[in-house]
């Protein structure tokens, strides 16, 4: 039986219970979070700023909507709409939608931002959500659905993307082995994967499965000896550490023309 509870605040998802065991971090040790919606923004801004149609603009690492309160139009259903506040970061109308589904065993989470504004947007969407698992123990691992021989890993510096990646830093038979100092280094992005969905697992039993067909990246990351793994989603990543600051030159932005509406979801299952 899987049962799970959203919150107004940041529209996130703050519990998962999955046969009287709770799958997502309490939000209280190490990280006070659960599983923050990361918008118009993923990651940090260089100097937390960043120039939109020539005119500067400040916002905090994985932008605002994790910190708003959104409206409730349903059953773990929710909608921010920009207002003043968002203006004054992100000078662009729009409709974040955000809603969450059990099947079974699975939790769907499920986007959808609606360009309100009578020209173009852009935008980062992520997701952030942390998985319970002692990953310090050195048990677990994320194994990927298909052979990753292309895979791109990006490192952080100071919360800015190193601009060249790593080939097979990570990786070893098709798997990320996970150990206390995995995340010295902060987070782990990944590019150019073939996988829509990897598992965590230990050496004898699978613990879920993320399924990510919707986004290009997908980061991982946690706090050395945290009991959690954040497994991540991602469109767009931190500004690069050479980057000019320039808003529409991010990496894997979205792009949508006005009145039009952009959907993605990424899914977990437990066993």
């Amino acid at each position: 039986m899987l049962e799970i509870k959203t919150v107004k605040r940041g529209a996130e998802l703050v519990s998962i219970n999955f046969n009287g065991f709770e799958k997502l971090h309490n939000g209280e040790n190490f990280w006070n979070r659960h599983s923050p919606i990361l918008f118009p923004i993923v990651g940090k801004l260089k100097d937390g700023k960043t120039k939109i149609n020539g005119k500067d603009y400040e916002m905090g690492q994985h932008g605002f909507a994790r910190d708003m309160d959104f409206e409730e139009i349903g059953k773990n259903s929710y909608v921010l709409k920009s207002n003043e506040e968002t203006m004054s970061k992100f000078p662009y109308k729009f409709e974040l939608y955000v809603s969450y589904e059990v099947k079974k065993d699975e939790v769907i989470t499920k986007y959808k931002v609606v360009n309100a504004d009578d020209k173009l947007i852009e935008f980062g969407l992520g997701g952030h959500p942390a998985f319970v698992c002692d990953y310090s123990s050195g048990k677990y691992r994320l194994e990927f659905e298909d052979i990753e021989d292309e895979v791109e890993f990006y490192q952080l510096e100071n919360g800015l993307l190193k601009t060249k990646p790593e080939r097979r830093k990570f990786l070893k038979e098709n798997r990320i082995f996970l150990d206390r100092k995995i995340f010295d280094n902060d987070a782990i992005i990944m590019k150019n994967l073939k996988s829509d969905r990897v598992y965590l697992k230990t050496e004898t039993k699978t613990i879920l499965s993320f399924s990510f067909k919707d986004f290009p990246d997908l980061a991982i990351w946690s706090k050395p000896g945290a009991p959690f793994i954040c497994i991540e989603p991602w469109f767009s990543t931190a500004d690069k550490i050479d980057s000019n600051g320039v808003f529409e030159e991010k990496d894997n932005l979205i792009e949508l023309k006005p009145n039009k509406e952009f959907k993605a979801q990424y899914a977990v299952k437990f066993f």
